[in-house]
């Protein structure tokens, strides 16, 4: 996160803190002065003192702790998301950065394409962004508020400790309670989901087949009880939550009696009950808020459950990031004796071939759809498999490649963004960006659409114009291994060979691989035939 951001966060922070405990104490002092002002009237009764009794005071501070409390309510709402917002400025790109470079990620390619494993990472992200918000700060507040009147109880009702601390005993222990259940259930509910809408969905997608089976029932039936189990564990922590709340909501009305008998087995009587009464509807303004708690702790659940889940991108990302970058390796040419291909399932495919990869030497992988190509490009790159490549006297492991690969699938996507932004170039000069435009024969459809701050999207362009945007992303790579998959594919023969031939020119000082259905005719290539 850059310095600015930083500070905009702690400010934010700060001023949502000070928010929340303005809100909290004038909730406690809005019941308590109230309370005050009905027990003063009720004393002076009909007597002279009501003559003299000033009510415009505490009716005045009636007001302003009511408004007080709205307006302290609002502002930390209004600071409090903005603070989280800020944080999301660094979070979610740290994040979708690692969950980009994670192995699992680029076995299924870079845009991820399981849209369930995106919904849960997308709701994972937010349940850590905002769990300060929903859970830490209301936590914080709460536990401020117990001690001061645990105090003020102490100095004027000491007996009334006694049931307030067995109350929040109650509620410490059925919290605890409801935290072990629950994380498990959550756990429990969430593989329980995925699993079943996973299996839903193929058997949707495969209807026909599975029908002419007979088996559409039974795939179908063991989908819906996936879920309805997964609805079960839901239900069992909210049964939890519930158990937790009828505790929590008994505690103010308890805690504020108790002060009032306290007080009055002491002997107060009269005037001398006034402060008593104070404090004992400030237990009870506070009560509101543990009644919360029960969703303080499930925002904790949700807290826990993403950080544990995002953690397995980031830990796997972070570990690549550590084995190579791409400024401390700059490979030769690279070698293996035999190579067993596999799929990305780790599914061995035909016999081991022998790759030999040099710069000015583009290496062709010929073969039909099927036949392991793009898998092949992906294992060269380190997206599958662990397979250590020899470089000279260095040999090169997975992660090493991948740091210096750029792997360019042909099923490209077109970000809903600017021109300059999807050309993947980083800090490259105007100049450079349409010079990458002109080769791949692009630079007048983008001049048409506004220029390279012109907004995009997928559906304004079609496949091949979408394809030498992506061949775009490859002149401007300064990767030294570039591999291509179907560069080709939705152009036609001639622009195709033209495209491709300024590329590969352009790329002759790097290490090259391209896969294609047809070899193209091109001087010190090398060609490897694929076949399932």
């Amino acid at each position: 996160m850059s310095a600015a951001y930083q500070s905009s966060s702690r400010n934010s922070w700060r001023l949502a803190t000070g928010f929340a405990f303005a809100a909290l104490a004038c909730a406690i002092l809005l019941g308590g002065v109230s309370a005050w002002l009905l027990g003063s009237v009720a004393i002076a009764g009909l007597s002279a003192a009501a003559f003299t009794f000033n009510f415009h005071i505490p009716a005045a501070l009636i007001r302003l702790f009511a408004v007080g409390r709205t307006a302290a309510r609002y502002g930390e709402r209004l600071t409090g998301h903005q603070a989280a917002l800020a944080d999301q400025v660094a979070r979610r790109v740290e994040l979708f950065a690692a969950m980009a470079a994670a192995p699992a990620v680029r076995r299924a390619g870079w845009q991820l394409g399981d849209d369930a494993r995106l919904a849960d990472y997308l709701d994972d992200v937010e349940d850590l962004d905002y769990a300060r918000l929903r859970a830490g700060l209301p936590a914080l507040t709460l536990g401020c508020g117990l001690a001061i009147l645990i105090a003020g109880s102490a100095v004027l009702a000491p007996l009334s400790l006694l049931p307030i601390t067995l109350l929040l005993l109650a509620i410490l222990f059925a919290g605890n309670r409801m935290a072990k259940a629950g994380a498990m259930a959550w756990v429990e509910t969430r593989s329980l989901r995925r699993g079943g809408a996973s299996r839903l969905g193929a058997a949707m997608a495969s209807a026909v087949p599975l029908k002419a089976e007979d088996a559409w029932s039974r795939e179908c039936t063991a989908a819906l009880a996936a879920l309805s189990r997964a609805d079960g564990a839901l239900l069992a922590l909210r049964r939890l939550q519930a158990l937790l709340d009828l505790i929590a909501s008994a505690f103010g009305p308890v805690a504020g009696i108790s002060v009032m008998a306290a007080a009055w087995h002491a002997g107060r009587q009269g005037a001398e009950l006034l402060t008593p009464m104070l404090l004992a509807f400030s237990w009870l303004a506070l009560g509101e808020a543990i009644n919360g708690a029960s969703r303080m702790l499930v925002a904790m659940l949700r807290r826990n459950a993403a950080r544990a889940e995002i953690g397995q991108w980031t830990r796997g990302a972070t570990a690549d990031r550590r084995e190579g970058t791409p400024d401390d390796i700059r490979p030769g040419p690279l070698r293996h004796g035999a190579l067993q291909r596999r799929a990305p399932d780790s599914r061995a495919i035909g016999a081991p071939i022998s790759l030999l990869l040099a710069k000015g030497h583009p290496t062709m992988l010929v073969g039909a759809s099927g036949s392991g190509k793009t898998s092949l490009l992906k294992q060269i790159a380190g997206w599958i498999g662990d397979d250590a490549f020899a470089a000279g006297d260095c040999i090169l492991s997975a992660s090493e490649r991948r740091a210096q690969a750029a792997l360019v699938l042909h099923d490209a996507v077109i970000l809903e963004d600017t021109v300059r932004t999807n050309l993947f170039a980083g800090d490259a000069p105007d100049a450079a960006l349409w010079r990458a435009l002109e080769a791949v024969e692009m630079d007048g459809r983008i001049r048409e659409a506004g220029g390279l701050d012109a907004w995009i999207r997928q559906d304004r362009f079609s496949l091949g114009e979408v394809q030498r945007i992506n061949l775009g992303r490859a002149w401007l790579s300064t990767k030294p291994l570039m591999l291509l998959d179907e560069p080709t594919e939705h152009l036609d023969d001639e622009q195709g060979q033209r495209i491709l031939g300024r590329l590969l020119a352009h790329l002759s000082d790097r290490i090259v691989v391209v896969s294609t259905h047809r070899a193209p005719p091109l001087r010190d290539a090398r060609m490897i035939e694929l076949r399932p």
